[in-house]
């Protein structure tokens, strides 16, 4: 999503779009007074318990919890939040020291230490759930208490990128009083010490956040609540912006609505933000299927799938074809899949499905979610059908469910074919191979690949993150040799608002979550 070198904002943001006519930017005060900022995203949470989740739940988590590292406005490395400092301590990237802020404390008037960050990362991996994000943690060795505000993190291997690890939301820091150590929290409550307190919520439909007075980290407040609003779909949520029933979007956004959003009709009532951005979309292929797992139906459907027809056709060039797991923007990509697949052609994937012995038509059945990214995958996944079966080689049945079935599906392996969606953990081309490969993945699927552990482990001896190209071409390859991971489209970044709130351009971090204290209202002009 980003040029290590270049902010998010500098690159994404902020080519900014204003649909204002006439009027002028002007710097905002706070919104006190005014009442919570309310935000809509299609992406509810799926758990409110950190140690349960590696998915959309990071976006509420960012606001409510607080990790030891984050990113402030601009920042394109991971900078100390709940830490004072952090850094390695010796020479081969295998001890990471951090050092607390003093008089931490959580929400709830409780202090936070030392021994609730050790508390809360072994947790992760004690409690080791299946939807977890204990598979970012494969290089830590163990975590150690040095008083009441240092901790020493051992690795069990060189990882430059474990600061990145330590940023995301995953390692958010809990309340050893309120979160059990071998299971999940299941109250509904929440009591960390980011930005925001959870004043309220109400599971898929609303989050009230309020300021938390107890917070002490780089993030400045701008707004004295805000409460999100997650809907089904993005129509029903931009009509809600557009009624004014609520100020800001992000997430979600239909192709349609954008366009929409993008033309003269809205005057002086709504801004679209637009920037570059490194979400993914991309099809797994489950090995242990009975057509799925025969390397030359994988390739063959790989020699078919025309990027640029979805690309165009369902998402009216809001998202951009993609050859390659590791998104444009970041150090490591590469155009694998174009390199040796070139152009859709029905004669190479007959041939090599001929000289594989497979009689066609070969019968496959493609499964997407409901609720998870955007209203636009239905018609995605029935482009994909139509695609296919237009060759002859393929019949194709397309089947469904809500994110939180769907998960439960996938990670018990009842997909021959399903399709994902990725915003990263960390912005680094390590977090588009890494997460999908090895015996614990993302996926729940399987995917032991030595020869992509040595090179992700050569480059995490690597500091400097543009030495490792070479690693990431070689790791990239198998994933093109292989086509268990056949990367689909990468997406752009939009930020629909009222003109009176400010902030928009600023909000979105390196992972492309919504930073909401950067929001406010503007109160003149």
């Amino acid at each position: 999503m980003f040029n290590r070198k270049r902010s998010l904002r500098q690159v994404a943001a902020i080519a900014s779009i204003s649909l204002v006519t006439g009027c002028s930017y002007f710097s905002a005060s706070d919104s006190a007074g005014k009442g919570p900022i309310v935000v809509g995203t299609t992406s509810a949470p799926s758990t409110l318990d950190p140690a349960a989740s590696w998915d959309g739940s990071w976006e509420l988590f960012r606001n409510i919890y607080q990790t030891l590292l984050a990113y402030p406005n601009g920042a394109t490395t991971p900078q100390p939040d709940a830490a004072q400092s952090c850094d390695f301590t010796d020479d081969s990237n295998t001890k990471y020291r951090c050092k607390l802020r003093a008089g931490m404390k959580f929400s709830d008037g409780d202090a936070l230490d030392a021994a609730a960050v050790k508390y809360s990362i072994d947790r992760i991996r004690k409690i080791n759930a299946a939807s977890g994000p204990a598979g970012l943690l494969g290089s830590l060795d163990r975590v150690q208490v040095l008083g009441d505000r240092e901790i020493v993190f051992h690795l069990n291997q060189a990882d430059a990128t474990f600061p990145f690890v330590l940023a995301t939301p995953a390692m958010s820091i809990v309340d050893p009083d309120d979160y059990p150590a071998d299971s999940l929290r299941k109250d509904g409550k929440v009591y960390g010490s980011g930005p925001y307190r959870l004043q309220s919520y109400d599971e898929g439909k609303k989050a009230a956040l309020v300021r938390n007075e107890n917070y002490k980290g780089f993030a400045d407040v701008k707004n004295d609540g805000v409460t999100i609003r997650y809907f089904q779909d993005s129509a029903t949520m931009v009509k809600a912006l557009r009624d004014h029933d609520i100020d800001v979007t992000y997430r979600g956004l239909a192709a349609g609505d954008i366009i929409g959003l993008e033309s003269k009709d809205q005057g002086s009532t709504l801004q679209l933000v637009e920037g570059a951005g490194t979400d993914i979309s991309y099809l797994v292929f489950n090995p242990k299927d009975k057509w799925a797992g025969k390397l030359a139906v994988r390739r063959a459907i790989a020699q078919v799938v025309d990027r640029s027809a979805i690309a165009h056709k369902i998402y009216k060039d809001t998202v951009d074809p993609l050859y390659s797991m590791v998104p444009k923007g970041l150090t490591g990509h590469s155009t694998g899949f174009f390199d040796d697949f070139g152009d859709p052609s029905t004669s190479k994937a007959r041939a090599m499905l001929t000289r594989a012995g497979i009689t066609t038509p070969v019968p496959l059945t493609l499964w997407y979610t409901t609720d998870r990214y955007g209203s636009e995958t239905a018609l995605q996944f029935a482009e994909l059908k139509r695609q296919l079966e237009t060759t002859g080689l393929f019949t194709v049945t397309l089947k469904s469910r809500p994110w939180k079935t769907y998960v439960e599906g996938y990670q018990k392996g009842e997909y021959p074919v399903f399709g994902r969606g990725w915003f990263p953990d960390f912005p680094d081309a390590d977090n588009f191979i890494a997460p999908f490969v090895g015996k614990q993945n993302a996926l729940g699927t399987p995917y032991p690949e030595p020869k992509i552990a040595e090179a992700l482990a050569h480059s995490r001896q690597q500091s400097d993150r543009g030495a490792v190209i070479k690693d990431f071409e070689d790791a990239q390859q198998i994933l093109v040799d292989d086509a268990r991971l056949l990367p689909l489209w990468q997406g752009k970044q939009y930020v629909a608002a009222s003109v009176d709130i400010s902030g928009g351009e600023r909000a979105l971090d390196p992972s492309t979550i919504m930073m909401m204290w950067e929001l406010s209202r503007k109160t003149s002009w």
